[in-house]
């Protein structure tokens, strides 16, 4: 799976961005997707995930209620909308593929990454 995100952009605090992510190949369907981000001298972490039937989604905490992960399989495509953006949300934003079921979603258990995006939240 090859997977390629945009999206990216500079904002202000309280706007709005919506991050795409594309992925190549048949098996598409089969990946449970997940976004993440990283911020200069932080570690990787993750943000949202969506299983592979798109019917169960997760979030980190601190985005609950301002970001929504969707997928739509007739474009191999994953969403994540951002609302309310803060300056802490500024990072650049990874989206990844995972085979393995499980629960839990961290940098090493994905099996596929794309190049990421920069999304930048001014105050």
């Amino acid at each position: 799976v090859q997977l390629q995100a945009s999206g990216g952009g500079s904002v202000q605090a309280g706007g709005s961005l919506r991050l795409s992510c594309s992925a190549s190949g048949r098996t598409y369907s089969s990946y449970h997707m997940g976004w993440f981000r990283q911020a200069p001298g932080k570690d990787r972490e993750f943000v949202a995930g969506i299983a592979r039937s798109g019917g169960i989604t997760s979030y980190t905490d601190s985005v609950k209620g301002r970001f929504t992960i969707s997928r739509d399989g007739a474009k191999n495509t994953v969403y994540l909308q951002m609302s309310s953006l803060k300056p802490e949300d500024t990072a650049v934003y990874y989206c990844a593929a995972r085979f393995l079921d499980g629960s839990t979603w961290y940098p090493g258990g994905m099996d596929y990454w794309g190049k990421g995006t920069q999304v930048t939240v001014s105050s």
